[in-house]
């Protein structure tokens, strides 16, 4: 037992306390009723999630796919290390057929989020290339073929979360200035606002990134929009004057000449986009309830012009108005491919990634995490009904645990999305997919139960993993480490 099920501070049931299927349902129906949930795990022979789909001019094996997260592993110069290999070999172990990036790669050093991810250079490339081969070969090995499996990299910019040094260091380069977020990354006046020429260069920075893929082997490149990073943070530019901010128009004009770019220096490499189509206000420990949930920034007065996704008038609450049109501009753009995600790791992880046990630098959730991932559901179904034509993967389902699978099938099967992407699950229970698929049974000791050490780690300056529950990063030294920093929180 994790010690914090036992805290009287939990005031929302652990999935895993749910004695069945219809215990589980019962309770997503009070929150969710329109989301509809399986009775059984199915196996290959009956489940919508092994339909094969037509993606980048590749018959995509099965409806599974596996998010890119970010890496605290690689070495100080951006290269792969034994541990980055390791995980990218669960991915290929996984039985998913779409690999949306494996991890987060930076399309430059100062663009790293934390001095241990990956990044685009010209001495990285072999590592990269190696990373997917090594992906490929682990799916050959386990699964006889990799031809329906396709795999893409996605490239970043850090932006105002940018550590590229020091774990303690930001270095933040931002689009505008925001008056909640300026102040937790030190920015103190307009040197960090990148100006139209860095811009530029940042675009092009991108463009050399997809080009580099295209030279390692992957299939297609994601050019990030989410999470609050920099190309994110450019969605809500709404107060940055010039060609990149004020109009829907002119706050796109990075991903169109992105585009512009890769489909005229790397020809036949597939663009995709991972979206956070709705946003929020930045939340925060409760001063005067340290141990309680966690509350909204003080909004500013007047209406919230600093985000994407956001309804100015409510900013706790979404608006997915511009992420429609968002998607529109996807496929005048022929980009076919879209990841659906929300809000931010740093600012308001509630709606980013829900979990009922936060970080170390977190705050309790505020809500039932599961209405946090059945928001997620809700948006990426509207969203699909919207752009029928784009082939959409969901997001936030690792919440659902034991019952994600009965989930992620009716929601395949009502058309929600096309395919079921996982994240951290990955890092405990890497082959959930095959074993759904296989057995029509999971390994519960192995499922993610939302500890969120895989966070508290990294926070701390510690290589990417799930101690609690991966039995090699359990005997790490670093696993005594964290359960130090764990008691001092």
């Amino acid at each position: 037992m994790h010690p914090s099920d036992t805290n009287p501070r939990s005031r929302y049931p652990r999935i895993g306390s749910h004695r069945d299927v219809g215990a589980f349902r019962a309770h997503l129906a009070e929150l969710a009723p329109d989301i509809p949930v399986d009775d059984e795990i199915l196996r290959a022979d009956r489940s919508p999630l092994a339909a094969p789909i037509e993606v980048a001019g590749v018959r995509v094996g099965n409806r599974w796919a596996i998010h890119p997260m970010e890496g605290w592993d690689a070495t100080p110069d951006g290269q792969p290390s034994a541990l980055t290999e390791r995980r990218w070999r669960h991915f290929g172990e996984s039985g998913a057929k779409l690999i949306w990036g494996g991890e987060a790669v930076a399309v430059d050093a100062t663009a790293r989020a934390n001095p241990h991810q990956l990044h685009v250079a010209e001495h990285t490339v072999g590592g990269l290339a190696r990373l997917r081969e090594a992906l490929a070969g682990a799916h050959r090995e386990r699964f006889g073929d990799d031809s329906d499996l396709l795999v893409g990299l996605q490239l970043t910019h850090s932006g105002r979360f940018s550590r590229p040094h020091r774990k303690d260091r930001p270095e933040p380069r931002v689009a505008f200035r925001h008056p909640l977020l300026d102040a937790r990354v030190g920015v103190v006046d307009d040197t960090c606002v990148v100006s139209d020429a860095e811009v530029e260069e940042i675009i092009a920075r991108f463009v050399a990134g997809a080009v580099a893929a295209a030279g390692a082997g992957f299939r297609f490149v994601d050019i990030k929009h989410c999470h609050g990073y920099l190309l994110h943070e450019f969605l809500g530019a709404h107060t940055r004057p010039g060609r990149y901010g004020g109009s829907f128009e002119n706050r796109t004009r990075i991903l169109r000449e992105i585009v512009a770019g890769v489909r005229r220096d790397a020809p036949g490499l597939a663009i995709g986009v991972r979206l956070s189509a709705f946003d929020g206000i930045p939340y925060r420990v409760d001063p005067d309830d340290v141990d309680g949930p966690g509350v909204p920034d003080a909004r500013p007065d007047g209406p919230y012009r600093w985000g994407f996704g956001v309804d100015a008038s409510d900013p706790t609450r979404p608006d997915l108005a511009e992420a429609r049109r968002f998607l529109g501009l996807l496929g005048e753009l022929g980009i076919e491919l879209v990841n659906v995600s929300g809000g931010s790791p740093y600012y308001n992880p509630h709606v980013q990634r829900p979990a009922l046990y936060p970080p170390s630098d977190g705050y309790r959730p505020p809500e039932d995490p599961l209405l946090g991932a059945a928001r997620h559901l809700l948006a990426v179904r509207d969203l699909k009904r919207g752009a029928p034509d784009l082939v959409v993967v969901g997001s936030a389902l690792s919440y659902l645990q034991d019952y994600l699978p009965h989930v992620a099938q009716a929601a395949v099967r009502a058309g929600f999305m096309d395919l079921v992407g996982i994240g951290r699950m990955v890092l405990s229970y890497w082959d959930l997919p095959a074993d759904c698929l296989e057995k029509g049974a999971l390994a519960t000791k192995r499922i993610c139960r939302t500890f969120s050490d895989c966070t508290t780690g990294p926070r701390n300056g510690l290589e990417s993993g799930c101690y609690p529950l991966d039995p090699f990063y359990r005997e790490l030294p670093q696993a005594v480490a964290l359960r130090a920093i764990k008691r001092r929180g």
